[in-house]
């Protein structure tokens, strides 16, 4: 990646902030199949890095446990408060966790560890995880095999360029087992208001120029104008590694 391109990248990570209340509307939840999954039952500390307004901290949320959320940007951070006023959240970043060591059951990273560099954020999740602790991470994507969904990832690849960044799931390695995956299939109701919001949250819309972000969303208001959705499929795409596992 030149230097351009790792400045490009790092402007994209950092922008979230700028849309955070059209994040909050937009950005679906996670299956709770997903969060059993990656969650062993009997933990009793949870730390969410990459947190963003809180979609899947919520769903993290149990009897007796105590979830920690960490986001590096103070719009999220704010628009986290007000959603989940209970719950701790802290300035922070995968490559720098401000947390003791050996301190949580289970670290999750959900639709934000194709942000770290894994050469600092691996060693950073093993030094808060207890021995035996888990490494979550999971994403939620579109599901494009529905016609409707197809088009509108052309539209943003046309007008936005949407990034291809590597999820770095195989970058997790020692001192880490091997990495298990699963995939869920389902749908979350969103109005037509709530889909743009989805669009509009996007790091690569967010910092598009003015002109050019309005064409991309007059586009994308014409295609939902003449489909009408009332439900955005998705593929949850889970993976967990165990700490110290062989």
């Amino acid at each position: 990646m030149t230097r351009a391109e790792d400045r490009e990248e790092f402007r994209r990570a950092r922008s979230f902030g700028a849309a955070a209340d059209a994040y909050e509307r937009g950005r679906p939840p996670y299956p709770p199949e997903a969060v059993a999954w990656l969650v062993p039952r009997d933990a009793r500390t949870v730390v969410d890095v990459g947190a963003g307004t809180g979609k899947l901290t919520r769903a993290l949320r149990a009897a007796g446990r105590e979830v920690v959320a960490v986001e590096p940007s103070a719009g999220m951070r704010e628009q986290f408060s007000r959603v989940l006023p209970d719950v701790r959240v802290v300035d922070g970043t995968g490559e720098s966790i401000p947390l003791p060591d050996s301190s949580v059951d289970v670290l999750v990273c959900a639709q934000a560890w194709h942000w770290v560099n894994p050469e600092l954020a691996v060693p950073e999740a093993a030094r808060v995880l207890r021995p035996g602790g888990r490494l979550g991470l999971v994403w939620n994507f579109r599901d494009v095999s529905v016609p409707w969904v197809a088009e509108l990832d052309r539209i943003l690849r046309d007008c936005a360029a949407a990034p291809t960044r590597a999820r770095q799931v195989e970058d997790v390695g020692a001192p880490f087992g091997p990495v298990e995956r699963r995939d869920l299939r389902w749908s979350h109701p969103l109005s037509t208001g709530e889909i743009v919001d989805m669009v509009a949250s996007r790091s690569y819309v967010i910092t598009l120029e003015p002109a050019a972000r309005e064409e991309l969303m007059s586009r994308v208001r014409a295609l939902l104008d003449a489909e009408r959705p009332t439900e955005v499929p998705y593929v949850t795409e889970c993976h967990r590694a165990v700490l110290g596992s062989p």
